[in-house]
């Protein structure tokens, strides 16, 4: 197993040049001398973006500690909320909604609530993703 102090910048770009050409075995058979355990993948392509990204960790170091967390997180991470001053408007059983971002929640006929979900369970009557409801969020292939 090499370290990073022994592996230089050419002989990353060789070697990811070398694997290119490398068949599914190969590949694997480059990762066990290299790092043990070889992935169990399927994809040939995903072996060698996995490898080339390991060689170029070894130079210039991998993740840093805060992408290690989040991708240690389980869920899925949330879109940013949108900006103060937005206005939002969604027509529901034919009666127009409207909705306006503060600083403290969202603004819906005078009174503010602390999310868009908040503001779509009272439109419907039912518990809502308040972004997917006014549009936010694109439907999976699906929904």
């Amino acid at each position: 197993m090499q370290t990073a102090s022994e592996t230089s910048f050419g002989d990353v770009e060789a070697t990811i040049r070398a694997v290119e050409s490398m068949s599914l075995q190969g590949l694997r058979r480059f990762w066990e001398r290299r790092w043990g355990l070889s992935p169990r993948l399927q994809s040939t392509q995903m072996l060698r973006l996995l490898i080339a990204w390991r060689l170029q960790a070894e130079i210039w170091g991998g993740l840093d500690g805060d992408t290690k967390a989040r991708l240690l997180r389980k869920g899925t991470p949330r879109a940013a909320p949108p900006p103060v001053g937005t206005s939002l408007t969604r027509e529901y059983k034919g009666v127009l909604h409207h909705v306006e971002v503060e600083l403290g929640g969202v603004r819906y006929r005078g009174a503010l609530y602390g999310s868009l979900s908040e503001v779509a369970r009272e439109i419907t009557g039912t518990r809502w993703n308040g972004p997917h409801f006014f549009g936010l969020r694109r439907r999976n292939a699906n929904g």
